[in-house]
Parts: C-alpha cells; sequence; structure tokens
C-alpha cells in the first residue's frame, strides 16, 4: 500500500497490541463515514465473528448507512451502522446486512489468527 493520498488513509489493525495489520480506508468509498472514522481515531473494542468470513468489533461511532452494498469481496473494510461495527471480510459474502464500504485490507491471512474476545485497535499509521 502507498503511503496514503487526500482521498486514501493508511490506518493500522492492532490485535491485543501485538500483531498489526495494514488498512487503507478510502475516502471515495464513502467520504462522511470515512471522515468520521479518521476524526475518531483510535478505536478499539473486543473481536467478534459472523461466521467464518467476518471479523468485527463495535465502536462508539453513530453514523447512517452511505452508499450501501450487500455483497463483499476478501479483503473488503466495512462499517455496519445499525452496530456501530468495523467489518473485516475474510471471504467473499453476498447478501448480508446493508453496510457501508469504507476500505480494504491486504494481509487478509492474518484475519484468521483473531479470536472472539481478543483486543482490535484501529488507529492512524
Amino acid at each position: 500500500m502507498d503511503s496514503g493520498t487526500v482521498s486514501s488513509f493508511n490506518v493500522i489493525l492492532k490485535i491485543n497490541g501485538n500483531g498489526n495489520i495494514q488498512c487503507q480506508l478510502k475516502r471515495h468509498l464513502s467520504p462522511i463515514t470515512v471522515g468520521l472514522i479518521m476524526r475518531m481515531l483510535p478505536l478499539s473494542g473486543r473481536a467478534h465473528q459472523m461466521g467464518k468470513p467476518i471479523v468485527y468489533f463495535e465502536t462508539n461511532l453513530n453514523s447512517g448507512i452511505e452508499r450501501k452494498k450487500i455483497d463483499f469481496k476478501s479483503g473488503d473494510v466495512a462499517f455496519l451502522p445499525i452496530e456501530g461495527c468495523v467489518c473485516f471480510f475474510i471471504n467473499d459474502m453476498h447478501g448480508v446486512k446493508p453496510m457501508t464500504p469504507i476500505g480494504k485490507i491486504n494481509e487478509i491471512e492474518k484475519l484468521n489468527l483473531i479470536k472472539p474476545g481478543d483486543v482490535l485497535s484501529l488507529s492512524r499509521n
């Protein structure tokens, strides 16, 4: 990933303060939501899973749905406004709850190391 531009921001997902995963939030996907998240960083919460394909953590962010999607690819990052969750897709998913697309993650295999209850923290790079 590049160092970031006006339309994209490099952030780090920390797992229990040990492992790091590079993420990129992309303003052009959902400018209002990405702007809100960037202003609220760092964010942290306990890891949860929606089956095998999605790892997420809850936040206190309050935002409506923006440019909603229900189909996501492996490596996508999305925001679920109903529950204020930042979601990371390990596998492709079709027909999930409507979410706001916010970015990408390249090190998908590291998401498999996350266990429910782990502390996840999203912060600036």
